[in-house]
């Protein structure tokens, strides 16, 4: 057998009051010593959390509020567990919860802490590929393995000391030694980058931001999971030009979690916007967006850049990023449709018919034959699939969004302008004026997201509020 296999290790698994170590606490803490296959010792405590333990948590693991009062901190234990997981590969399951939660307590009581990992997760797809499911109920079934009490920390970890004494005994030990070499393998990172980024980055949404020499902000991407994403850029054969130009420029790097996917998509638009990074730009180009506006139910649409607001009066059709390409589209549609170019103003020319009258393609509203207020009817309609709606709601309003680990944020908007992200009941004051103006991927963000009615969407008082003192 390997001796990679067989060397010092330490079982972890600890209980918690949420699923986030940014946000939530060690409430348990269990360590199982193994060497050589066998069991050194097995060591667990209470852990004082310093918060309340949610209800649902208290009923799933039986661990109360009264229970921990009395407990030792983690602050308090650090010199124990410190010295029972040193020299020792750190083994969970589901490792990167367990690991984060540590390193987060650790760094909480001012110790910095890194170690050798092995998920069992990790481990059993890559052994039992076949096995279906890998959570720790199904192994314990699968694999004939004895559990005191679920979702307690000691039980919990001698599960997995039982495991790994199964892979011991039943599997090649090449193969195991393949396996755990894969599953702890620690990714190749630039080399101004710290070593233990890949500790470091969580695996939840947000927005990530590379900078370069003299700090300067290169580049500015969202992700769903943010450690699988960043570490994407660095991955060797599978990085891309981009990617590879990156990982020479970066110098070090900035990221901010948020509690989904629409809160990652809404910033990272807000921050290319305004901050404007090298690589940004060069991939989404000029940041201007042109319409077609009729502020007059008969006069052609004027060509408007939106700098600010959709204008509250008249209608507004399409977004684009360049003048000549809105002249473009309505011109396609002016063909299409048999409208007139020169009453649209895309046509220079003295009195008399349009060219295209001349030819049967435009139904006269060059010479009067067609009304004007009817042809202005029917731009309106060949441009409709364009029309930029009209802000649904009578005010600002928020949208809800929770992420899987319990994290609660409020997106407010006003008038398809992305305000920014509170967290309820701690920073709405944040939340003053609208400032970003009108944003088309902020606006085809929302689009998406409110097509067919968003659940978890209220009013937002807080900017009503505000107004209503400064009148």
């Amino acid at each position: 057998m390997s001796s990679s296999a067989r060397a010092p290790v330490a079982f972890v698994d600890v209980e918690t009051t949420g699923g986030h170590p940014a946000w939530h606490r060690i409430t348990e803490i269990a360590i199982v010593g193994m060497a050589d296959g066998e069991v050194e010792w097995r060591w667990s405590t209470l852990v004082n959390p310093g918060v309340g333990i949610p209800p649902s948590i208290q009923r799933l693991t039986g661990i109360s509020d009264e229970m921990v009062c009395t407990a030792p901190t983690f602050a308090e234990l650090v010199p124990e567990i410190t010295r029972r997981l040193e020299g020792r590969r750190f083994v969970a399951h589901n490792a990167r919860f367990d690991y984060g939660f540590v390193r987060a307590e650790m760094r909480r009581a001012g110790h910095h802490f890194v170690a050798p990992l092995a998920c069992t997760v990790r481990l059993s797809r890559e052994l039992f590929p076949d096995a279906g499911r890998h959570n720790l109920d199904s192994l314990i079934e699968r694999h004939g393995l004895v559990c005191e009490s679920r979702h307690r920390a000691l039980p919990d970890a001698d599960v997995l000391a039982q495991f790994w004494q199964v892979l011991l005994r039943e599997v090649e030990p090449a193969a195991f030694a393949a396996a755990l070499d894969k599953v702890g393998r620690r990714p190749s990172l630039p080399a101004h980058l710290p070593e233990d980024l890949p500790d470091e980055l969580p695996e939840a949404a947000g927005v990530y931001r590379f900078y370069g020499e003299g700090d300067a902000l290169i580049y500015v991407g969202k992700a769903n999971n943010l450690r699988e994403r960043v570490l994407s850029h660095f991955s060797g054969a599978t990085r891309d030009a981009k990617s590879q130009r990156l990982s020479a420029q970066v110098r070090r790097l900035e990221w901010t979690e948020t509690a989904g996917e629409l809160g990652a998509l809404l910033l990272e638009s807000r921050l290319v916007r305004e901050l404007q990074p090298v690589y940004n730009r060069k991939l989404r180009g000029n940041s201007e967006t042109w319409t077609w506006h009729f502020a007059d139910e008969a006069a052609a649409p004027e060509l408007l850049s939106l700098d600010g607001a959709v204008p509250a009066q008249g209608d507004a059709f399409g977004l684009y990023k360049t003048a000549r390409q809105a002249r473009t589209a309505l011109v396609n549609a002016a063909r299409d449709a048999r409208l007139c170019l020169r009453v649209l103003g895309l046509e220079t020319g003295g009195e008399g018919s349009c060219f295209a009258r001349q030819l049967g393609k435009c139904t006269g509203a060059c010479v009067g034959e067609e009304p004007l207020a009817r042809h202005a009817l029917r731009v309106k309609l060949a441009l409709a699939p364009f029309k930029i709606k009209s802000w649904p709601y009578r005010g600002p309003i928020v949208i809800e969004e929770r992420s899987a680990q319990d994290v609660l944020h409020w997106h407010v908007i006003d008038g398809w302008q992305y305000l920014g992200t509170v967290v309820p009941g701690l920073d709405e004051s944040s939340i003053d004026t609208p400032r970003s103006g009108f944003d088309a991927d902020v606006y085809r963000i929302l689009g998406r997201h409110l097509k067919n009615g968003a659940r978890r969407v209220k009013p937002w008082p807080g900017l009503n509020a505000a107004r209503a003192g400064s009148e």
